[in-house]
């Protein structure tokens, strides 16, 4: 087993504790002082030394001395914290500062805090923390470590989960297999779960439960209600409501089979033959009698639709005409411009004279200076103004030629525009007399169609008309007297129609009180199905219950059996029967958290200690805080260091005794 025993523990500034050893030397040791002394401090320095967390478990707590405000009493001091171990026969020290860090500002004579830092030591050796840490994890677990120090850890820290996990690890948990096989009431457990598991098979179970139930509840009110939707039909019998049936029927086919007869009667099948042959008589001889004038009317329909055309023709040439002599007038209009422009342009040069004093030469030579001889002056003058007159002539003969040219190209467009408008009037004139022609093949037309022959002035048509009226009469005389006789034939066939209706409803109450009857028996058989299906996981969860109840014992018994004086309940049976998971702490029946006091509280959790040290194969410094309530501790192979409210002890007082002897 591994052991680990404190041999000294040395405070310096920490939570009031102003330089303090507790030099155990890996021995049992007591701490005596009154209230507020600092026994706690000890164990909270121990743990923060190693696991940087308070016997609480706090992160978060303050390692400075406070004032009696609250604030922090002095500044700038280390607050350091040493535990030194034996580890198996190994010396190890683990050492922590902690200190304010000072900065000075530029221009400012005096430092200022600037936060706090922490310093680590392993074996006195300056560390990082994440190798102080992976120094001290190397020696055991922190919650390990926690639940082998402190007897009040395990009970008063841990949450119930947690100490269900500790006690299943240390004890070991039981398979399915194994609750089974002790209680042979169980058997068919075996064969109900499969490759389920019992939690997963009590969710189906209860899902299953809950939706029979809601069935089962349905299944009254439906057939209730199918019942009461039954129709009395206690007065009927099928059998003879079928022969009625049947018998109806056969009456209204024969009334049917007679009112054919009437309305197909001979005599009037044959007086509205001879009426279609004389319809047919008439329309042949109206076509003959009509047939000359329809001819004439049918030649001049053709003709004026010819005279139409030509004369559209006709005005779509006028129309083009018209545009090309507009596009003719402005071209004219054009031309006509160009040449008073240029008439305008000759005018002007025409009359433009030589401009003598523009054109006077210097008297002296360029090059030399000297006065130039007025021969020579003269000579210059001449040359000037020759340019000038050639120069005007050849513009003016250039303004000559495209003015004749302008007025040719006018005169050509006049003649054309002339030329065009002698066919534009001939064109009109066509037009009118074009018009004039259509006019006169429309009122043709109409005077045609006036005048075609009546078949009614034709003595013949007027004859077959006779004889077609006189038919029509006789016709309307047979339907008359025959439509009594219909009448009453057809009211005769609804009266037979109605009564088979009423039987036929008679019958649908018998089939609908059949259906409804077979629903119910359905319903019944559903109800039986599901009752039966409802018993059998009510065993199914009975069997799941016992199973729960057998585990619990059986776990318990072997959990309780690894403790000389603490017992464990595992679970509490709720007011519908089911089981919840706990983890309570007992001693002689008493629960830990109600009603034991702190001496049979500490020495239940050294008996937790023991039972743990053995199965983690490790033995710490066992820190009893509050030791006075305890007359007797229960032995333990790990050293005790008894923290003693003593009220005489102002200041903290150790005591090297072995009190294992005690114990």
């Amino acid at each position: 087993m591994k052991q680990i025993t404190l041999i000294s523990l040395t405070l310096r500034n920490f939570k009031g504790l102003r330089d303090f050893v507790l030099d155990a030397d890996g021995k049992n040791i007591s701490a005596y002082g009154d209230n507020a002394t600092g026994k706690t401090t000890l164990f909270d320095g121990f743990l923060w030394a190693l696991f940087h967390k308070d016997s609480q478990n706090r992160t978060s707590f303050e390692i400075k001395g406070l004032n009696d405000l609250g604030r922090v009493a002095e500044h700038g001091l280390q607050h350091e914290v040493e535990a030194v171990l034996m580890v198996d026969r190994r010396r190890r020290s683990f050492k922590k500062v902690y200190y304010e860090k000072f900065t000075k500002k530029r221009g400012s004579a005096v430092a200022e805090s600037n936060g706090n830092t922490t310093d680590y030591y392993v074996d006195g050796v300056p560390v990082k923390l994440a190798q102080y840490n992976a120094e001290v994890n190397g020696l055991i677990n922190e919650e390990i470590f926690k639940l082998l120090t402190s007897p009040s850890y395990f009970n008063e820290v841990l949450k119930p989960d947690a100490r269900r996990k500790v006690l299943l690890d240390v004890c070991g948990d039981m398979t399915d297999s194994e609750i089974i096989a002790g209680n042979k009431q169980l058997e068919p457990l075996t064969d109900i779960l499969g490759d389920r598991s019992l939690e997963d098979h009590r969710k189906v179970i209860a899902a299953r439960r809950s939706e029979i139930n809601k069935e089962l509840e349905k299944i009254p009110v439906r057939i209730d209600e199918a019942r009461r939707s039954m129709p009395d039909v206690s007065d009927l019998d099928a059998e003879l409501l079928q022969e009625d049936i049947d018998t109806m029927r056969s009456r209204v086919d024969a009334k049917t089979a007679e009112l054919q007869r009437i309305q197909s009667g001979g005599e009037l099948s044959a007086k509205e033959i001879r009426l279609r042959e004389i319809n047919a008589s008439l329309a042949e001889l109206k076509q003959v009698i009509q047939a000359e004038g329809l001819k004439a009317i049918h030649e001049q329909q053709t003709r004026l639709s010819q005279l139409r055309g030509e004369a559209s023709e006709l005005q779509s040439r006028l129309s083009a005409g018209q545009h090309e002599a507009e596009r003719y007038t402005s071209q004219i209009v054009r031309v006509d411009s160009q040449v008073k422009r240029l008439r305008e342009e000759w005018t002007s040069l025409d009359s433009l004279q030589y401009p003598v004093h523009e054109h006077q030469h210097d008297a002296n030579c360029p090059t030399c200076g000297q006065t130039l001889p007025e021969d020579q002056l003269q000579s210059a003058q001449a040359k000037a103004l020759e340019a000038f007159n050639l120069d005007k002539s050849k513009r003016l003969e250039a303004i000559s030629t495209d003015g004749k040219l302008a007025a040719a190209e006018k005169r050509t467009l006049e003649e054309e525009l002339q030329k065009l408008e002698k066919e534009l009037a001939a064109l009109r004139e066509k037009i009118a007399s074009k018009t004039a022609e259509v006019m006169a093949a429309e009122a043709t037309l109409q005077n045609l169609q006036t005048n075609i022959a009546d078949p009614a002035d034709n003595t013949k048509y007027q004859s077959i008309q006779r004889d077609g009226d006189k038919v029509r009469a006789e016709i309307e005389q047979i339907r008359s007297s025959a439509a009594d006789a219909i009448g009453k034939v057809q009211a005769e066939i609804r009266l037979l129609r109605s009564q088979v209706d009423d039987l036929e409803a008679d019958k649908a109450k018998l089939v609908s009180v059949a259906t409804t009857e077979k629903r119910i028996a359905e319903l019944t058989e559903q109800e039986r199905k599901l009752a039966a299906e409802f018993e059998k996981l009510e065993h199914e969860l009975f069997l799941t219950e016992e199973f729960t109840r057998t585990k619990v014992s059986m776990l318990e018994s072997k959990i309780n059996s690894k403790f000389k004086y603490a017992r464990f309940r595992l679970f509490e049976e709720q007011i519908n029967g089911g089981l919840k998971d706990v983890c309570k702490t007992l001693f002689n029946g008493v629960p830990y958290e109600g009603g034991l006091n702190n001496a049979a509280r500490i020495n239940v959790g050294l008996d937790i200690i023991n039972t743990l040290g053995q199965h983690y194969g490790f033995s710490a410094p066992i820190f009893v805080d509050n030791a006075e309530a305890v007359t007797q501790l229960i032995p333990t192979d790990a050293q005790v260091i008894r923290l003693v409210v003593s009220e005489g002890d102002k200041k903290l007082r150790l005591e090297h005794n072995d009190f294992q002897e005690v114990i």
